[in-house]
């Protein structure tokens, strides 16, 4: 199998999976081909092995809740005449197993190995951690 790599990139202002999904379901959000799509300003300089098979995962309220997989990426210009990347991505979303991540800015890259497995798609979501135990865990890493 190839070697790839995932994007983790924060949801800002998603309240839920249904609200990132609705939000990707505006015209705002699409590609021309009507794809949903996120545009950042970086363009990530390990697009081959994105593209390989890699997915976004999205944080959604501090919490890793579900993936895209990453069909391409086009470059976009900016009104203000700078050149973007617009991350072209599969419409399903994959929930996720929870996992709690801290903020941070623009996008990272996430080893397949370090990604929270999916879940069955018959759950739409797991019973939570207690708080305490979910910041202990994400404190030592294991989350």
């Amino acid at each position: 199998m190839d070697k790839y790599v995932n994007l983790i990139k924060l949801s800002v202002g998603s309240e839920s999976v249904e609200t990132l999904a609705d939000w990707q379901q505006t015209r705002a959000a699409q590609s021309e081909d009507g794809l949903p799509r996120h545009v950042t300003r970086m363009w990530p300089k390990r697009e081959a092995e994105i593209l390989k098979g890699g997915s976004i995962y999205w944080v959604i309220k501090g919490q890793v809740q579900c993936r895209q997989r990453i069909l391409r990426m086009d470059e976009v210009m900016g009104s203000d005449g700078i050149r973007r990347c617009a991350i072209v991505l599969d419409p399903d979303l994959h929930r996720t197993q929870s996992a709690q991540k801290r903020p941070f800015q623009g996008w990272r890259y996430l080893k397949p190995e370090d990604t929270p497995p999916d879940l069955p798609k018959t759950r739409h979501s797991e019973d939570a951690l207690p708080d305490d135990l979910n910041r202990a865990l994400a404190e030592i890493g294991v989350l």
